[in-house]
């Protein structure tokens, strides 16, 4: 129907109109941050690459070998014969990818592909290899060209975050075998096995030709190495500590095989995101995940270690150590530094975002969590195994973290808050991070400053575990952390139940007027599990967190979807993240109910299934075809993601120290993967197995006679 004559128009509306397009251009033109969904990613330490799905690295994008949050390679394209290899299959694991490409313009015409090109990609440290294997299936001998496209521009990766990715190419310098990039902070030396036919450079970017005859029935194979040395020192010189951790036993097994295929696939990327502490290099951590995140932070790092208990101490031990260096010493209120503090992340260089505005420090310690996630783990570890000498080496950094948490971690009403004041720093300072994580029921977007209630629940254990600990090893200070958890814990309890047409459970936070923001959210499931709950109110937490706004079919959403504003591909406001739900999980476990405990972790094992068992950072758990959906910029790998599949294990073993020198295995009676049996566990150094069976059954075995272990209690 042709639109109703209006009359003549105004002059006005043409300038309106004008100003929209002008704002339509604008909002085209602004940087946007890249998509990482359909990339494919492979890491080792300090280095990671990100490809398309043909592994060709494509200038202009985010795309490149980065060392250091340096881009040392912005493009690394092949050509057969002039044409680009079509993709059939591929697929990446820790520091491997592979391609299977065909070049259809080559061998016999027709369907059937009768020349391949195989990409066989690994990182070593701040290297790449890799391996273009020509293949022929065809009668006849095949001639072909092989190029590659190299060239390098040093963009730094929060340029690249922020959507910069255009930057001017840096000169090559052709060798006679080889061809090196000096960027500002590195050098990249790309060497050939065989030498290439030609070499020539253009406008920076550098074309090696290998003439290739293919016999039938045969393969040639060319060889790439890009080697990268830092020529500048950083912040955060920090190596790969791929090597460090004795992992190399883990055996899962289960009547569900996918349980097996989860764990398997997330501790090869766990691995190959360890850090080595470059002040202690003996010293691993866990970075929290690529590409934007290639470096220690401490929540996410701390809970890494903690999840990954079960099998060692190691990692939990370089993680203690490693932030304890840079614990806080003084008041400092650009980086948000203050005595006992643990820092929030660690850079190479000062980070600076140029769209969002954000810009922090090399050492930065914006964060309302990680000081009583640090005391909690280095109580779990210790409850593990970790050597009690370890343990007293790392008691002063315990009092300083014990004097913030009761001292200028908590405002003036007993509550740990955060407000920055520099304006250039995190508005949200817990895990929810993004300035919209903190809303009303109604969708309203809570003002600081905010104390969050799994902030609390945080200290509140570790308060908890810190007087357990001081008392055991006869020192002093016991009295006043218990004495100190019990009042943050009754103050929670007075404080933030709120009643709402979604029922009674915890409110997500405390807004700057000391009021309780009611918005329905995961917050409260990480109360579980942490001594701060009656069995009451564990149970009213279970009945939100499992009902039909909370619990989806791949996950806890973040944002229940009766709030205001819910959005389930929002980052913070209603995605499913794969740690919060197996947090989630565990807490649950912990607090008794094992059977719901199970019930959730099962949600996770289904959305690691689509996501070929290499967990993302987040995803929308709104089904599409039976499968979620991918956030597009979401981390791959992630390590507290990688981690949640030892949290799948510890939830469906029930396991965990009895808090008195022994160990505690209670499987849920409704098995959520069926029978399972786990090689490789580790208790005080000592390494076990359990078989869990289908009826809540459990046997243990490999442990010494001196440790109690306890089958089937509470």
């Amino acid at each position: 129907m042709p639109p109703e004559n209006l009359g003549p128009a105004d002059p006005a509306d043409h300038a309106d109109h004008a100003d929209h397009a002008d704002h339509a251009d604008q909002l085209e033109r602004r940087p946007r941050q890249p998509w990482l969904h359909a990339l494919t990613t492979c890491v080792d330490g300090n280095t990671t690459m990100l490809s398309s799905h043909t592994g060709d690295v494509e200038q202009g994008t985010a795309h490149g070998l980065y060392v250091d949050d340096v881009r040392v390679l912005s493009r690394l394209r092949v050509r057969a014969s002039g044409e680009s290899p079509e993709w059939v299959a591929g697929g990446a694991s820790g520091a491997r990818a592979e391609f299977f490409l065909v070049a259809r313009n080559l061998g016999r015409p027709g369907a059937d592909p009768s020349v391949e090109v195989h990409r066989r990609r690994s990182l070593t440290g701040p290297a790449v290899h890799e391996h273009l294997t020509v293949t022929s299936r065809s009668g006849e001998p095949v001639t072909c060209r092989l190029e590659l496209e190299l060239a390098a521009d040093g963009q730094e990766i929060a340029a690249v975050k922020a959507g910069h990715t255009q930057h001017p190419l840096v000169p090559p310098q052709l060798g006679d075998e080889s061809v090196t990039f000096g960027l500002p902070r590195h050098e990249t030396t790309v060497s050939f096995d065989p030498a290439p036919h030609r070499v020539t450079a253009d406008d920076g970017v550098v074309l090696a030709s290998f003439d290739l005859e293919v016999a039938p029935h045969d393969t040639v194979t060319v060889a790439v190495t890009a080697e990268v040395r830092r020529t500048t020192p950083s912040a955060l010189d920090a190596d790969s500590g791929s090597d460090a951790v004795a992992w190399q036993g883990l055996v899962v097994e289960a009547d569900d095989p996918r349980l097996g295929r989860a764990f398997s696939t997330s501790v090869d990327d766990l691995r190959h995101l360890l850090l080595r502490d470059p002040e202690a290099p003996d010293d691993v951590f866990a970075a929290a995940g690529t590409p934007w995140y290639l470096t220690l932070f401490g929540r996410d790092s701390l809970w890494t270690a903690r999840m990954m208990l079960p099998f060692g101490t190691e990692l939990a031990a370089g993680t203690l150590r490693t932030l304890a260096r840079r614990q806080g010493r003084r008041f400092d209120e650009d980086s948000a530094e203050a005595p006992g503090k643990i820092p929030h992340e660690l850079r190479r260089t000062a980070y600076h975002d140029p769209e969002s505005g954000l810009s922090l420090p090399p050492v930065y310690y914006g964060t309302v969590d990680a000081t009583a996630l640090w005391v909690t783990l280095l109580g779990d570890a210790w409850q593990w195994g970790l050597p009690e000498a370890e343990v007293r080496d790392l008691l002063p950094a315990l009092r300083a973290a014990v004097g913030w948490l009761t001292g200028p971690g908590q405002a003036d009403d007993g509550l740990l808050k955060y407000l920055d004041t520099t304006g250039h720093g995190l508005a949200n300072q817990g895990w929810k991070d993004s300035a919209d994580a903190i809303r009303w029921r109604d969708g309203r977007i809570a003002e600081g400053p905010i104390a969050l209630v799994e902030a609390q629940a945080y200290a509140v254990e570790a308060l908890d575990h810190a007087a357990r600990l001081l008392e055991a090893l006869g020192e002093e200070g016991a009295l006043e952390a218990e004495q100190a958890a019990a009042a943050l814990r009754a103050r929670v309890g007075e404080r933030f139940w709120v009643h709402t047409d979604a029922g009674e459970y915890p409110a997500m936070a405390l807004d700057g007027a000391g009021a309780a923001v009611d918005g329905l959210g995961s917050n409260m499931g990480h109360v579980l599990g942490t001594g701060t709950l009656t069995g009451g109110q564990a149970a009213l937490v279970a009945e939100a967190l499992t009902g039909a706004e909370m619990l989806d079919t791949f996950g806890i959403r973040t944002l229940g979807s009766g709030n205001g504003g819910f959005n389930p591909i929002g980052y913070h406001t209603g995605s499913v993240w794969t740690h919060d739900t197996a947090i989630v999980a565990w807490g649950l476990a912990r607090d008794g109910h094992r059977s719901v405990a199970g019930r959730v972790a099962r949600t996770l094992l289904d959305a690691g299934e689509a996501f070929a068992y290499r967990y993302p950072e987040l995803y929308s758990g709104l089904p599409l075809m039976g499968r979620p959906a991918p956030y597009p910029a979401s981390c791959l790998p992630q390590a507290w993601s990688a981690a949640s599949a030892a949290v799948l294990v510890t939830v469906a073993l029930g396991l965990r120290p009895d808090g008195r020198g022994g160990l505690l295995v209670n499987p849920p009676a409704t098995a959520p993967f069926g029978a399972v049996t786990v090689h490789g566990l580790r208790f005080h150094g000592h390494p076990f197995s359990v078989q869990a069976g289908r009826d809540g059954s459990a046997l243990v075995t490999g442990l010494p006679d001196e440790f109690e272990v306890s089958v089937g209690n509470a």
